[in-house]
C-alpha cells in the first residue's frame, strides 16, 4: 500500500471504532527515544523517517508534527502524500493539543494505542476529550490491524556488563533504589524505561538499533523484583545473576495483567514521563500512586569513578579512529578517488571497528556534504547520497559503543578551499563550542543557565540554531540521556543541576538551507573546581580529542582568549592521540594542531 491507501485503511478502522481523531506517536511501549522496526508505526502511516514526530489523522485530514531538526527532511518526505507538516514551536503553528481542542467534535473520540503514549500525554488527551463530553479509546493498535508485513519483535541475546565496566553491582543499585522507595513510602516501583532497567540490572542487549537495550518491564518490591521480558533472550549466566538478587523472570506481555492484580493497598512509585498510559490505567483505582522521576534517572546520569576512567579510554580510542579518518578524508576526498557521503561514513566506521572493545555505532551516522549539512538529522541513502568534491564541507555526526562507554562527536571538515562565508560560519561555531567548553561556574547552575555562553556569539550576529546545545550521554546505554542538557528554554520540569561526573555534549551549529551546515561537538565531563568563600566552583573537562579543522577557520575572527582556548585544546589532542598514529599521520596531526 502507498501512503494514501494506508490512510484510507486506517480511516476504515477508525470508523469501525467510532474514532474521530487517531494519534500515532513515534514511541514504543517504553517511551524510548529510538525504537525498533516493529514500533515504527508513525513512519509506516506517513512515510516520514525521522526519529521524532507525531501523526494526527482525522476523517478528512492528516498532519505530522515534528521539531526544527526535521523541517527540511519532513517537507521532502511528505511531498505528494497529502499529509500536512506542522512545524512544532514555530509562530502561529498550533500544538497537537490546540489542534485537538479545535478539531474534536462534541462527544468526539480521540484514539491512540495507549502502550505508545506516556501517562501525562494520555491524561491530557483524556482531559481534552472530557471537555467536549467525549472520551479516549486507547485499548487497540489500529496501525497493527492494517500493517500486514509488520516486522517481528527482536530476539537478540542479552549480556552482562561486569563490575569492571559498571563500577557497581546490582545488589548495591537495588539497595539504593529501595532507599528512595522508602522515602516516599512506596512498596512497589514500576519501571518500563529500558535504559533505567538495563542500568539497574547491569544488562545490555540488542533489541533496538544503536541502543544496547532489552525490551522489558520491571516491578521492584521491598524484598524481590520481577522482570518482564522474553526469557529466551537471556543466557544461563545472566539468569543466574538475576536469581542471586531475587529477580524473577515473567513473560514480556504479562506485565499488563500483573499490574491489574496489584494489591489495592499498595503504594506505587512510577515516573509518568516513562510509563505508558495503558499500564497506568491498569493499576487498581484504590492503589496509591506516587508520581515522580525514576530514581535511576539521576543515579545513572552521575557516573561513578570506574565509569569515568573507562569512558576516557573509550574516547581515546574514538579519537584515534576519528583522527585517522580525518587524515584519510583530507587526502582522498576531491582527489581521483570517488568518495561519497555513504562511503565516507563507512570508512569512519571501519576505523572505529579496528579499535579494541568496539561494539557498534551509538546512533545512526550522519554524513552530510554541502547543502545536506543544513538538514540537521540528514541520513544519506543511495538515492540522496552525493559525491564529495573540492569546495564544500562534510559534516559527520557519529559515535560508537565500546565496552568502556559510549561516544558522540561531530566534526565539519573542509574539502579543498571553501568560501569566505563558510569560513565565517565555521569560525562562529568553533568560538561558541570553545567558550562553553571552557566555562567556569558555581555549583547549582544547570544547562539552562549556561546555554547562552555558546549562543551569545550567535545572537550578537542575530542568528541562532534550532536545537539544544547539548545533551547527557549514557554509559553503553542511550547516547541521549536525561535529565541534563544545554537549552535556553526550560521545559515544564526545572532543569537539573550539573553535578560532578555527569557527561554532557557541547554542539552548537549553523544551518544555511540550500548551501551548507556546520556543527562541532565535543563531550564534556563535569568537574569540581576550587571551593572558596563564594562556594563550590565547577568546570568542564573535554573527553573528545579530535582536531578542529584549521582549513575552515578564520583566526582573525577570534579573540585572543578564544585562540588560546583552541591552541590549548589542540596541544592536548596531539599529546593524547599522536602516539597511536603512524609517522605520516603524526606529521599531519602536528600540522593540524599547530598554534594559531
Amino acid at each position: 500500500m502507498n501512503i494514501s491507501e494506508r490512510l484510507a485503511a486506517l480511516r476504515r478502522e477508525m470508523e469501525q471504532e467510532s474514532i474521530d481523531i487517531y494519534i500515532v506517536p513515534s514511541d514504543d511501549f517504553h517511551q524510548s527515544e529510538y525504537v525498533g522496526e516493529y514500533f515504527k508505526a508513525r513512519q509506516f502511516i506517513t512515510g516520514f523517517t525521522g526519529s521524532a514526530g507525531t501523526a494526527v489523522i482525522t476523517k478528512n485530514m492528516a498532519g505530522l508534527w515534528t521539531d526544527g531538526r526535521y523541517f527540511i527532511q519532513a517537507e521532502k518526505e511528505l511531498a505528494g502524500s497529502g499529509i500536512t507538516l506542522f512545524k512544532s514551536g514555530e509562530p502561529g503553528v498550533d500544538t497537537i493539543e490546540q489542534f485537538l481542542e479545535k478539531e474534536l467534535p462534541s462527544m468526539g473520540v480521540i484514539g491512540f494505542d495507549g502502550r505508545t503514549v506516556g501517562v501525562n500525554t494520555g491524561k491530557r488527551y483524556a482531559q481534552i476529550a472530557a471537555e467536549k463530553e467525549g472520551r479516549v479509546f486507547y485499548q487497540a493498535d489500529l496501525i497493527g490491524r492494517i500493517w500486514n508485513d509488520r516486522p517481528q519483535l527482536p530476539m537478540g541475546k542479552a549480556f552482562l556488563l561486569g563490575e569492571k565496566y559498571s563500577g557497581e553491582n546490582t545488589t548495591s543499585k537495588l539497595q539504593r533504589v529501595r532507599e528512595e522507595m522508602k522515602k516516599v513510602s512506596a512498596n512497589i516501583h514500576l519501571l518500563s524505561s529500558l535504559d533505567d532497567i538495563a542500568w539497574l540490572l547491569n544488562i545490555r542487549g540488542s533489541d533496538i538499533a544503536y541502543c544496547p537495550l532489552v525490551l522489558s518491564y520491571m516491578m521492584v518490591y521491598e524484598d524481590h523484583a520481577e522482570l518482564y521480558a522474553d526469557e529466551k533472550k537471556f543466557p544461563e549466566k545472566v539468569l543466574n545473576e538475576l536469581k542471586k538478587n531475587e529477580i524473577f523472570m515473567k513473560p514480556y506481555n504479562d506485565i499488563y495483567a500483573a499490574v491489574k492484580n496489584i494489591n489495592p493497598t499498595s503504594v506505587i512509585l512510577l515516573d509518568p514521563e516513562r510509563v505508558n498510559y495503558t499500564l497506568y490505567q491498569n493499576i487498581p483505582k484504590k492503589a496509591m500512586i506516587t508520581e515522580r522521576e525514576n530514581p535511576e534517572v539521576l543515579m545513572k546520569c552521575i557516573k561513578n569513578d570506574t565509569e569515568i576512567k573507562n569512558t576516557k579510554k573509550a574516547h581515546l580510542k574514538d579519537a584515534v579512529a576519528h583522527t585517522k579518518f580525518m587524515f584519510w578524508l583530507k587526502h582522498a576526498a576531491g582527489s581521483d578517488d570517488i568518495v561519497t557521503e555513504i562511503s565516507a561514513s563507512d570508512k569512519l566506521e571501519s576505523f572505529r571497528a579496528q579499535q579494541e572493545g568496539y561494539l557498534g555505532a551509538s546512533f545512526a551516522p550522519i554524513s552530510a556534504f554541502g547543502e545536506h549539512g543544513a538538514i540537521v538529522h540528514y541520513s544519506a541513502t543511495p538515492e540522496s547520497g552525493v559525491t564529495l568534491h573540492k569546495g564544500g564541507m562534510l559534516l559527520t555526526d557519529t559515535g560508537g559503543h565500546y565496552w568502556e562507554g559510549s561516544t558522540d562527536i561531530t566534526r565539519t571538515v573542509a574539502i579543498g578551499e571553501i568560501s569566505q562565508r563558510e569560513k565565517e560560519d565555521f569560525t562562529l561555531v568553533a568560538r561558541a563550542m570553545l567558550r562553553l567548553m571552557n566555562a567556569v561556574f558555581l555549583h547549582g547552575c544547570s544547562g539552562a543557565n549556561l546555554d547562552c555562553i555558546a549562543r551569545e556569539v550567535f545572537w550578537k550576529e542575530r542568528v541562532s540554531f534550532n536545537h539544544g546545545t547539548g545533551h547527557g550521554v549514557g554509559y553503553l546505554l542511550n547516547v541521549h540521556e536525561a535529565p541534563i542538557n544545554f537549552r535556553w528554554k526550560e521545559g515544564n520540569i526545572p532543569a537539573q543541576v550539573l553535578e560532578r561526573n555527569m557527561i554532557i555534549t557541547d554542539e552548537p551549529g549553523i544551518y544555511i538551507e540550500g548551501s551548507h551546515g556546520i556543527r562541532l561537538e565535543n563531550e564534556l565531563l563535569v568537574c569540581e573546581d576550587e571551593t572558596n568563600e563564594y562556594g563550590q566552583f565547577m568546570h568542564f573537562e573535554p573527553l573528545t580529542f579530535v582536531p578542529i579543522d584549521l582549513d575552515a577557520l578564520l583566526p582573525e575572527r577570534m579573540t585572543e582568549e578564544e585562540r588560546d582556548m583552541l591552541n590549548n585544546y589542540h596541544r592536548s589532542v596531539y599529546e593524547k592521540v599522536s602516539p597511536y598514529l603512524n609517522k605520516e599521520e603524526q606529521e599531519w596531526l602536528k600540522q593540524y594542531t599547530r598554534p594559531i
